[in-house]
């Protein structure tokens, strides 16, 4: 059975980089040969165009494996990136929880439903990347249920480390009860502006609080990074010289190396 890494990028709140984050460390991956996987379980679909995929069709998404009207094998799509597959998303996705409430193992569902596929002969991804919703939900404890590591994206501005208090006693949470392998991988600082006072002050503030689970990269503000989902590419194939391809090139380096130093360690 291939070892499938399974990485939950997560922050409850929205426009942080969470998207843009899967999106370009997927991409990276892939450009090294190994073979990644997207979930995209936000129902807003991001992750879904970010890859030049409809997130309007309504046919064999993740919804569709999380009500058990298809296997996952079934929803997994390409896109044009050679390694690199998607299962889609859309809003129908937004109706599960009320339709899973009185499901007594829901939060499993997806942990379930992936352990299925990984333990198959046609799993060969190396990871697979969960892009989850911007907020506290079941999909987002779904996603912390099935993962194994969590990359947290944390956006160098104002009231971004008090909200992260309330993601830790989540984490917290689903450690005790639901998972207790889970870790934080990383936290990832995002829309960094090195002329602003804040973002300095956020920088030093998260690695106060983090330590050395923060990465030496920091993802700058950049027009190319906002403009390459509405073409639905990546911006490493957007614009491969930009400040934020650049930046994201560096932070898979620093993702891979710290592979070597676990593996070493274990």
């Amino acid at each position: 059975m291939k070892n499938t890494q399974i990485i939950s990028v997560i922050n409850q709140k929205g426009g942080v980089g969470k998207t843009t984050t899967v999106i370009n460390l997927a991409t990276a991956i892939s450009f090294h040969k190994k073979k990644v996987l997207v979930i995209d379980l936000d129902p807003q679909g991001n992750a879904t165009t970010g890859f030049g995929l409809s997130n309007t069709g309504n046919e064999k998404t993740i919804y569709d494996v999380l009500n058990g009207k298809y296997d996952f094998i079934e929803t997994i799509k390409d896109t044009k990136i050679d390694n690199l597959k998607i299962v889609p998303s859309n809003v129908d996705l937004s109706g599960l929880e009320v339709e899973t409430a009185n499901e007594n193992r829901r939060a499993f569902i997806l942990k379930d439903k992936i352990d299925h596929f990984l333990k198959s002969q046609k799993n060969d991804f190396s990871y697979i990347l969960i892009d989850c919703p911007p907020s506290l939900s079941l999909l987002t404890v779904m996603a912390l249920v099935t993962a194994k590591s969590l990359i947290v994206p944390l956006q160098a501005e104002f009231f971004a480390l008090e909200g992260v208090s309330q993601l830790m006693k989540t984490i917290d949470r689903i450690k005790i009860k639901l998972n207790p392998e889970l870790y934080i991988r990383g936290v990832l600082l995002t829309m960094f502006d090195k002329r602003n006072k804040l973002s300095m002050q956020v920088d030093s503030e998260a690695r106060k609080f983090f330590q050395n689970k923060v990465y030496q990269t920091v993802i700058p503000r950049n027009v190319r990074l906002s403009e390459a989902p509405s073409h639905g590419i990546p911006v490493l194939i957007y614009d491969k010289a930009c400040s934020g391809s650049k930046s994201y090139l560096s932070f898979t380096e620093e993702f891979f190396k710290q592979e070597t130093i676990m593996e070493t360690a274990a």
